[in-house]
């Protein structure tokens, strides 16, 4: 399994508004194509104005078709272009689970679902 990390920098004073739009349009557009979110987060302590979220595939292939099919969703494109004017910076990452870790996440995501 696979753990995809997305840190959003934001404009000083956006993360409300990013949060906002997220939550009311974002959201679910996402969960309607990504397999698993494990976590959204903003920074309380340490670099502000951070956004991070962490999702799960099975594998990079599983990742690729996802994040295709949500890139040509026309409600997602909509969507997007209004956090992108909040948005200074981006990075990813994507980590493969260590072997002990792989059921115990599996077990996570299985809890919420």
């Amino acid at each position: 399994m696979y753990v995809e990390e997305r840190m959003y920098t934001l404009q000083a004073g956006k993360a409300a508004e990013y949060l906002k739009n997220y939550e009311k349009e974002g959201l679910a557009i996402q969960l309607k194509h990504l397999p698993h979110l494990v976590g959204y987060y903003f920074n309380e302590i340490g670099p502000q104005n951070m956004i991070i979220h962490l999702w799960a595939y099975e594998s990079l292939d599983q990742r690729e078709k996802c994040r295709a099919q949500m890139q040509a969703d026309p409600a997602w494109q909509a969507y997007a272009v209004k956090n992108r004017a909040l948005t200074i910076s981006q990075e990813t990452r994507v980590m493969k689970c260590a072997p002990f870790f792989v059921d115990r996440l599996k077990k996570m995501l299985a809890a919420v679902e």
